[in-house]
């Protein structure tokens, strides 16, 4: 076992430098996946090469960047996302266009030191999808959240957002299962009375008023996650944006 042990630790110093080599050719890394392949008997596939990439940070340790959460741009100009909101189907489509703006923005970066200096252009963004939403631009629909219900309503012990909208259609008659998708707005998400904290998308009145706060909490998250890699946080996004640091987030 020891002497196994040993010889895995031999192969991986010696792969350290193989992966590190100046001026590596595209072939010289699809042998080293074909070699690593055989020695763990894992399959390991060359995607290709990175102008840069950025590992978002673990939730649970913060200081380490976690592999199924990243994104970058290839050295073929392909954009890769993983883990970030764009790629949820509960992202209302005001973040998502925010937040794709963002990473476009980015990508045009060539190296890691252009990804630094596009990030106030990046900001800019979060700003002028900030001011939208106060100005009244965005549409109501564009802020609809999707929802999975999990199980059937009277199974939650919680009065989670989509259980709030479910038995609002179930109220008005609607038939709602679990494995269903609810879709709905925030109205007002830190309401006392739950049932005014999100109206189901089918009861939308052309009346209804989006919970603001609510909504640029999830911009700023969503810029938060962009840029976690830099230390940015929601309240340090929030900051950037508003220009100055003695506010706090209920001033939104």
């Amino acid at each position: 076992m020891h002497r196994r042990n040993d010889e895995h630790l031999e192969f991986i110093d010696g792969l350290l430098g193989r992966i590190e080599k100046d001026e590596a050719t595209i072939q010289e890394y699809m042998d080293l996946c074909h070699e690593i392949s055989q020695e763990i008997g894992v399959p390991l596939n060359f995607e290709g090469r990175y102008k840069w990439i950025a590992f978002l940070p673990s939730k649970t340790h913060p200081r380490i960047g976690v592999l199924n959460r990243y994104y970058g741009v290839m050295e073929n100009g392909k954009v890769k996302v993983r883990g970030l909101e764009v790629r949820r189907r509960d992202t209302p489509r005001f973040v998502y266009d925010a937040q794709m703006e963002m990473i476009k923005v980015l990508s045009s970066a060539n190296s890691s030191k252009e990804f630094l200096e596009k990030i106030p252009d990046a900001l800019r963004i979060v700003k002028n999808y900030r001011q939208k939403l106060l100005d009244g631009e965005v549409s109501i629909w564009d802020l609809i959240v999707t929802k999975h219900l999990s199980k059937h309503p009277r199974e939650y012990k919680q009065k989670v957002s989509q259980l709030i909208a479910a038995e609002q259609l179930i109220k008005e008659g609607a038939e709602v299962h679990a494995g269903k998708n609810i879709r709905f707005l925030f109205t007002n998400a830190e309401d006392k009375r739950y049932e005014r904290r999100v109206k189901a998308e089918e009861l939308i009145e052309k009346s209804a008023s989006p919970d603001t706060k609510k909504y640029l909490l999830l911009l700023y998250a969503a810029a938060a996650s962009l840029l976690s890699p830099l230390g940015y946080s929601t309240k340090k996004i929030y900051d950037a944006v508003r220009g100055y640091h003695h506010k706090t987030l209920t001033e939104y």
